[in-house]
């Protein structure tokens, strides 16, 4: 798929830590209950960490326990993009940036009011802007 944002693999590289690298360029996972964002309470934005793009607001952030930054919908500017991922002998929903591709995460139907969706989200996947 054509992105707004592009890079070559090694500016990617370049501009990425290693982890947040095999996250999102490498469709990699952290582990649970290791992330910055996972506990995190402050108002604000979340964007993409690979590209900025805006895709989560604060206030549709909850903990569910998981392990993994939790939010029950996106801001409507976002379209996040879904696709199914059956890697790992499973049948899941993957979520990626729509404007540079980055792996974000996966989405669940277990999740609170008003979407009963939970976006499950690697910290390493985000940046905080603060309100």
């Amino acid at each position: 798929m054509d992105y707004k944002t592009q890079k070559s693999d090694a500016e990617w590289q370049a501009a990425l830590s290693p982890e947040a690298y095999r996250v999102l360029r490498e469709k990699g996972t952290e582990r649970p209950f290791t992330g910055e964002y996972n506990h995190f309470e402050e108002q604000g934005t979340y964007h993409c960490a690979g590209c900025d793009f805006p895709l989560f607001e604060s206030t549709q952030k909850f903990n569910s326990g998981c392990g993994w930054p939790s939010f029950w919908g996106e801001l409507e500017s976002a379209n996040i993009e879904q696709q199914s991922d059956h890697t790992h002998g499973m049948k899941r929903v993957e979520l990626l940036c729509s404007n540079c591709g980055g792996h974000l995460g996966h989405i669940f139907n277990d999740g609170p009011p008003p979407s009963g969706k939970r976006y499950c989200i690697n910290s390493v996947s985000l940046k905080f802007v603060p309100k």
